[in-house]
């Protein structure tokens, strides 16, 4: 016998153990994610808002329907009801920029981390926190002027506790994620200098306090990087901005670097929070 389950959030919706909702079980597929999808489209052209009539026409979508759809969107605040019409909310507009953010993160950041290779005249690299694959992935990449300097491709990946940029931000990442991922990480963690969960908890802290990650001669002898924190619309730690080079230029110009490391990620942050707030109003 086939079971059936109500999914919080949809309106009381009766979805079979497959998924699919008892209303939606003839017609192929799940309509009303189509149709949600669909008002969100009809409403993003009606600055003025639409009336539940006008939704239905629109939709050709019976009242009852729309009302079961419309009222945890209202509830949530991604649909916002005047008495007569409906219009976007706060929350849609939100995830809009996120998204938007998301979607046009490289081409925002790419002038702070061109900025940040010239001022430091060392390699410096974008990364992302893969959170699935439990990684670090370098999506963005200028190469510093010198003959001898820190190489390597677009695309790579590296763990997380093996770079400046994974404790940076792991440092700032959310803390049950964090402590989920603490849980399966074997200690010591391999190193030129092993370290313990006692000693890494340690560190994470002073990374917060101090705003970058310093990693001398950690993991690749020779190879030293800074790395600072870019954060998003929420607040919430989006990438990791790092310059990267040989030791010896590292050690001998370490406060300048972080100050400039810390300055530009600090503008780096306000760019993508600015894109963000535009499009809220």
């Amino acid at each position: 016998m086939c079971g059936a389950a109500t999914m919080p959030g949809l309106g009381g919706v009766n979805l079979s153990e497959d998924g699919v909702s008892a209303a939606d079980a003839d017609h192929g597929g799940p309509r009303s994610v189509a149709r949600l999808l669909a008002l969100f489209d009809r409403l993003a052209v009606a600055p003025e808002g639409m009336s539940l009539a006008d939704l239905s026409a629109a939709l050709e979508a019976p009242k009852s329907s729309l009302l079961n759809l419309l009222r945890p969107l209202v509830a949530e605040g991604y649909v916002v009801h005047d008495g007569s019409t409906y219009h976007l909310g706060p929350s849609m507009f939100r995830l809009a920029a996120s998204v938007l953010s998301s979607w046009n993160f490289p081409r925002l950041v790419r002038p702070f981390l061109t900025e940040l290779s010239l001022r430091t005249a060392e390699t410096a690299v974008l990364s992302r926190l893969d959170r699935r694959a439990e990684v670090v992935t370098y999506v963005e990449i200028i190469e510093g002027p010198h003959p001898v300097r820190y190489h390597i491709p677009v695309g790579t990946t590296r763990p997380i506790l093996s770079t400046a940029a994974g404790k940076i931000m792991l440092a700032h990442a959310d803390p049950g994620w964090r402590e989920a991922f603490l849980r399966k990480t074997r200690f010591p963690v391999r190193g030129i200098v092993p370290v313990t969960r006692a000693a890494l908890l340690e560190e994470l802290d002073q990374v917060r306090s101090e705003g970058v990650a310093i990693s001398l001669d950690r993991h690749i002898p020779g190879v030293s990087a800074i790395a600072a924190p870019v954060f998003g619309v929420d607040g919430e730690c989006v990438a990791a901005l790092t310059i990267a080079g040989p030791s010896q230029r590292i050690r001998g110009a370490l406060d300048a670097l972080v100050a400039t490391i810390r300055h530009v990620a600090a503008r780096a942050s306000g760019a993508i929070s600015s894109a963000g707030a535009s499009l809220d109003v």
